[in-house]
């Protein structure tokens, strides 16, 4: 008996070191999954996330772009802009923060996107102008108080589901796009947020993005 106790106490460390390694390596994947810079998703690991969302909820994909962050970086520098895209993040966040299950991420760049528990569609435009508020709200940096706009997109899961296209999953890629092609509008009209409600997505998509934007080819008409 004394040598079997002699035992477990000798084991008790050694479990003890692997047990922290265990939760060392977790942390560190997970991290290793996350954008160093926002702390949110990278797009990988988001849309795993935001494809076992949509199989279980009715959900809204949003896309987000900021305005003007170029000549934030080219006016103040990148480090601006690195708290420009920090202060984004923070805003997607406390934007989030209530809706549980909601997911978000950095795609790369200046672009975000989430996708966010929904059962009740007319909320919808309450969602979007809370975002859009906080994101164009003042950052500090440097002593001074900056802004970058924002073109924000938005498409329904409801919306493909009530008319007989993809379900589940597989609405993740068709509601990308359709988010992508309201933010764009939304650019193009100066900013602020688009939901066009149910459509079809007009444009080609190369790589989950739409044909022509930064990151894509130009093979086919935009």
């Amino acid at each position: 008996m004394t040598d079997l106790l002699t035992m477990v106490s000798a084991a008790g460390p050694l479990a003890g070191g692997w047990g922290a390694h265990g939760l060392w390596m977790r942390r560190r994947l997970s991290a290793a999954r996350r954008d160093l810079l926002s702390g949110l998703w990278t797009r990988a690991p988001f849309e795993r996330r935001a494809s076992r969302l949509l199989a279980r909820h009715h959900a809204a994909v949003v896309l987000v772009d900021l305005d003007g962050f170029k000549a934030l970086n080219d006016t103040f520098g990148h480090a601006a802009g690195d708290e420009a895209i920090r202060a984004t993040a923070a805003s997607l966040n406390d934007a989030l923060a209530e809706k549980r299950g909601a997911v978000a991420a950095r795609l790369g760049g200046d672009e975000f996107a989430a996708v966010v528990p929904l059962e009740e569609p007319f909320t919808l435009p309450w969602l979007l102008n809370g975002l859009h508020g906080a994101i164009t709200s003042p950052f500090r940096h440097g002593g001074r108080d900056l802004t970058v706009g924002a073109s924000i997109g938005a498409a329904l899961s409801s919306d493909l589901t009530e008319n007989g296209r993809p379900a589940g999953a597989a609405m993740l890629p068709v509601l990308l796009r359709l988010a992508d092609e309201a933010m764009y509008a939304a650019k193009r009209a100066g900013g602020g947020w688009n939901y066009p409600g149910a459509s079809e997505p007009r444009c080609t998509t190369t790589a989950g993005r739409r044909t022509g934007r930064p990151g894509t080819h130009h093979g086919e008409a935009a």
